[in-house]
């Protein structure tokens, strides 16, 4: 018997080759929260025999590759119990809510809560017999057939496009689906879910990274269910509901006809909000725009400002930046590092007292930030509004009442702005808003600030601590919501992207990451750039914006 060894972090083990992962993991404290592993730099399911000598990290559930192997393995359940109450059904998982999934089931009536119920029942017998979850390789054609067969439309039409020769099916007893990325070997792993009945769908929830041990308390987000609703409809519009419909529109060379339409619903929009603040410019004395990174908050706050102008409303712009406390009093972070996004990185007292004076008619003097020095200056620049002139503020922060606490809430108009992918791989596979904002980041972060795609991946684990602390607890406190995804542009950006992530090595934490997004991006046909106009918010990322950014 071959033996190989395998490096942990509490030390090493000697095993026969083949050995599973799991296997060499079945003495590790905490097991049951482990989800896969990184051999070496490589993410890799529990089930994966091991044929060398290899260094294991353990991936625990609290983890974002940990979550989304957990709730893809608890997908897989869902779709088969619900398959065995209803035959017929189709579910389609739709966006994040809640934390959670929100999806629909169609089941030729409407889907009551009992439904739900009798479904979620099924899973627990599913799950408490610790089925085994398997991966089988069939060749393209032969998935196409079977997908056919069992009214797989949406796939069907997905593999139709996939440029390899065979594909990676998953298995859980009798039933069979695709799924982007990997899977726990058996449902005994899936103790903790609810399905929670949320009209006229559903929402599969289950721990977090911040709740790995439990399914987090639910917490409704009517705002941003309303804002997903809204633009699962501009899908209907546009004819693109998923990647296949998409990839079918660009292989037509009707991908100009998308772009303008899209562009055309997104300006439209703005135009809206520019209307409901102009109905109310009386009362409209502060602007506020918040989202997480790479939304295209710049882009937008000066597509708001023209519209604004177009309705007769001359608004102006303050900088938070330009507030920021001198670098020495910048808050520490838990690792002792500057933390140059919490609130407390801005001198309030200040960024206040000018806004009142501001309101009040009174001439301020702006200070900008030199972020040379790290420390404000005043260059002789005097600001004086007009009782009709709105301020429009820009920055993570903005739906905060403590950054704005001067200023009475009724004077305030809130914006929350984000990309909200409405479009998804398939039935069953969604794209999550996160992974567009990333793209989006890797490519402006290259083409604008010299940073290299390591550089992003690396600092990314830091900007989504920012956000869950300082941007999305606030997000339903926002008078609109708007989201900045365009649906055609995971098609522009993927020829931005892919030459970047390649270069990352395979010896960098980070490869898993580069390799989950390329494979991510291999979905879609490439659509070129030279019709998309240069207001678009899609230039903020890709260059050639005529706005001043």
């Amino acid at each position: 018997m071959t033996m190989i060894k395998v490096q942990l972090p509490e030390g090493t083990k000697t095993v026969p080759k083949g050995t599973t992962v799991q296997e060499v993991l079945e003495a590790w404290p905490g097991k049951s929260q482990v989800m896969a592993a990184k051999v070496g730099n490589e993410l890799r399911e529990l089930s994966y025999r091991l044929e060398e000598d290899a260094v294991l990290t353990p991936v625990y559930l609290g983890s974002p590759d940990g979550i989304r192997i957990y709730r893809r393995s608890l997908k897989i359940v869902l779709m088969r119990a619900a398959k065995e109450i209803f035959p017929d059904c189709r579910i389609r998982i739709m966006y994040s809510l809640s934390k959670g999934l929100y999806g629909e089931i169609e089941i030729g009536r409407h889907v009551m809560e009992r439904d739900l119920r009798r479904i979620e029942e099924r899973m627990r017998e599913i799950i408490a017999a610790d089925e085994k979850i398997e991966k089988i390789k069939v060749p393209v054609a032969e998935g196409i057939r079977y997908f056919a067969e069992e009214g797989l439309h949406d796939k069907v039409e997905l593999m139709k496009y996939k440029q390899t020769d065979e594909i990676s099916v998953y298995r859980l007893g009798w039933y069979h689906d695709y799924y982007f990325g990997y899977m726990l070997p058996s449902t005994g792993f899936l103790k903790e879910f609810e399905l929670h009945y949320y009209l006229p769908g559903f929402i599969l929830r289950f721990p977090s990274e911040d709740s790995p041990d439990k399914v987090p308390p639910f917490v409704e987000q009517r705002k941003l269910s309303q804002i997903f609703y809204e633009y699962e409809k501009w899908g209907e519009v546009l004819e693109v509901c998923n990647v296949a419909s998409l990839n079918r529109i660009v292989a037509a060379g009707k991908g100009g006809d998308l772009i303008r339409l899209a562009e055309a619903l997104q300006e439209k929009k703005i135009a809206q909000i520019a209307d409901q603040i102009t109905q109310n410019r009386e009362r409209v004395r502060l602007v506020l725009i918040a989202g997480p990174s790479s939304s295209g908050k710049t882009t937008f706050a000066q597509r708001l400002a023209i519209q604004l102008r177009v309705n007769g409303v001359k608004p102006v712009s303050i900088s938070l930046d330009d507030y920021f406390v001198s670098r020495e009093f910048t808050p520490r972070n838990e690792k002792g590092e500057p933390d140059f996004e919490a609130l407390e990185a801005i001198d309030l007292d200040l960024f206040n007292e000018q806004l009142a004076d501001l309101i009040m008619g009174e001439p301020v003097k702006i200070p900008r930030f030199n972020f040379m020095t790290g420390r404000r200056e005043y260059r002789g620049e005097i600001l004086q509004i007009q009782p009709d002139q709105p301020i429009i503020i820009e920055g993570i922060h903005g739906l905060n009442e403590k950054l704005t606490q001067a200023v009475p809430k009724d004077r305030k108009f809130k914006v929350y702005i984000s990309a909200l992918t409405q479009l998804n791989i398939d039935d069953h596979n969604r794209i999550p808003t996160t992974d567009n904002r990333l793209i989006r980041r890797i490519v402006r972060d290259h083409q604008f600030r010299s940073h290299d795609a390591l550089t992003t991946l690396r600092l990314w684990p830091a900007v989504r601590r920012g956000e869950n602390k300082n941007i999305f607890p606030f997000q339903e406190e926002a008078d609109v919501m708007f989201n900045s995804a365009l649906i055609y542009e995971l098609a522009i950006l993927k020829k931005y992207v892919e030459p970047l992530l390649m270069e990352i090595p395979h010896d960098c934490p980070e490869y898993s990451e580069a390799k989950r997004l390329l494979k991510f991006t291999s979905y879609f046909l490439p659509l070129d750039e030279h019709e998309v106009p240069s207001n678009s918010i899609l230039k903020e990322f890709i260059g050639g914006s005529c706005f001043v950014l």
